[in-house]
């Protein structure tokens, strides 16, 4: 899949944000690019996420390492799979698990799908 499809839909949002933060964390990102595409490369999950490589391998393993996330060798490549079951770290969302969060968050590009 290509790298433009990872990306997340625009709004009207502005292009640039204003602060210094982030609304969802780098391990957020990566879970969802490969809930979107589970045989994208590490490569290009860095590249949409905005981080090296060797920040989204390290992601990816401590996903893996926690249960998020199962790695499966298919040919050369990885193909991975989200856990859907798996809980929100925070304590205030623990109850929780990850799928609805990540079904929310794909809720746009599925409505551009649809419209398409």
């Amino acid at each position: 899949m290509a790298v433009e499809s990872l990306a997340v839909q625009k709004t009207d949002a502005p292009e640039q944000p204003t602060g210094a933060w982030m609304f969802l964390t780098n391990h957020a990102h990566v879970l969802l690019c490969i809930a979107r595409d589970p045989d994208a490369r590490v490569r290009d999950i860095a590249e949409v996420v905005g981080i090296t490589e060797r920040a989204a391998q390290r992601i990816l393993a401590e996903l893996i390492a926690e249960g998020y996330a199962t790695s499966t060798k298919v040919g050369r490549r990885n193909r991975y799979e989200v856990n859907p079951k798996g809980r929100l770290r925070h304590s205030f969302f623990r109850s929780l698990s990850v799928g609805p969060l990540l079904d929310t968050l794909n809720t746009g590009e599925l409505r551009a799908r649809r419209r398409s």
